[in-house]
C-alpha cells in the first residue's frame, strides 16, 4: 500500500476527529507527528502539526471529504433557541447547548 499526505491538522484532537470521519467512510488512515506534540513551544508550530495520510487509491475521496469539512467549518449558523452565532464546525450552540437545527 502506498500512502499520501492529504491534510495537516491544527492539533491532535482535530486529527483524530478527521481520522474518525474518514474511517467511517471506509478509508484507512495513518496519523503522523503526534509524538512531536510534547515539544510544543520548542519547535515551530508547523513542525508539530499532525498529518493525515491515506492510501493513494482513496486520495481523491479523502480530499473531497476534507474539502467539505473545511467548507462547513467556514459557514456560521444561528441558534434557534438563543440566536447566538456559532461556527460551522459546532453541532451544538456554544452559548446555550441547544443542538444545531434548521429554522
Amino acid at each position: 500500500m502506498s500512502w499520501v499526505q492529504v491534510y495537516s491538522a491544527s492539533n491532535s484532537l482535530e486529527a483524530h476527529s478527521l481520522k474518525g470521519m474518514l474511517e467511517s467512510m471506509g478509508i484507512e488512515v495513518v496519523l503522523k507527528g503526534e509524538s512531536l506534540s510534547s515539544a510544543t513551544g520548542e519547535l515551530p508550530s508547523d513542525a508539530i502539526a499532525v498529518t493525515i495520510w491515506v492510501d493513494t487509491m482513496r486520495e481523491q475521496q479523502a480530499r473531497q471529504a476534507l474539502h467539505d469539512y473545511e467548507a462547513q467549518a467556514e459557514q456560521v449558523w444561528f441558534c434557534h433557541a438563543c440566536d447566538e452565532e456559532n461556527g460551522g464546525s459546532f453541532e451544538i450552540c456554544w452559548q446555550c447547548g441547544s443542538p444545531r437545527n434548521e429554522r
